[in-house]
């Protein structure tokens, strides 16, 4: 697991404290949100929920979803939100490529986050860890996870621009959510 706290300088004592709180808060509500138990059981039981919620295959379904468990432990996210950001961006197409120039389950834009996502960005499993950093980054940043969706889809930079921005960024973060509680209905 990522350890935040080794990051902040130490006269950030209430930003410290935030984050702890919302550290805390994350491993609470991702556990909760599939149960405990090994990898395996979480990642099956995601994958079910991700095959009925989404009308992903089962063979997709089945291969992704022990990644987003992994990675959500990892950076302590609900992987149910990796899973609905991915339904957002993506609908599980592996190789879709935008406009913008994002790539991948996540939509990852190569030259923004290469440097601090290294390898090949259409591989599943970079795509996801990249994609699921940049969500714990963005919360840490933002300190609430629907502000850290808004900058997922526009950037902090763009956030901050205009209020037109901003707005499409808060929609975003209503549609994540949406799918998120999607999903959870159908676990």
């Amino acid at each position: 697991m990522l350890n935040y706290q080794r990051y902040l300088p130490t006269s950030h004592i209430k930003a410290k404290s935030v984050l702890v709180l919302t550290t805390t808060f994350l491993i609470f509500t991702g556990c909760a949100s599939l149960g405990g138990g090994s990898v395996e059981k979480r990642s099956a039981k995601l994958a079910n929920g991700i095959q009925k919620a989404y009308a992903v295959e089962p063979t997709t379904a089945l291969r992704i979803a022990p990644m987003i468990v992994q990675s959500a432990d990892r950076y302590n996210v609900d992987p149910l939100l990796v899973a609905a950001v991915i339904r957002q961006e993506s609908s599980y197409r592996n190789y879709a490529v935008s406009p913008a120039g994002a790539i991948g389950l996540t939509q990852v834009i190569p030259r923004y986050w290469q440097q601090t996502c290294p390898g090949d960005l259409f591989e599943e499993i970079n795509n996801i860890n990249c994609g699921t950093y940049i969500l714990a980054n963005y919360n840490q940043k933002a300190e609430s996870w629907p502000k850290a969706l808004a900058y997922y889809n526009v950037g902090p930079t763009g956030y901050h621009s205009s209020w037109k921005m901003k707005r499409q960024g808060k929609k975003y973060a209503k549609q994540v959510k949406a799918h998120q509680e999607n999903l959870k209905g159908a676990l």
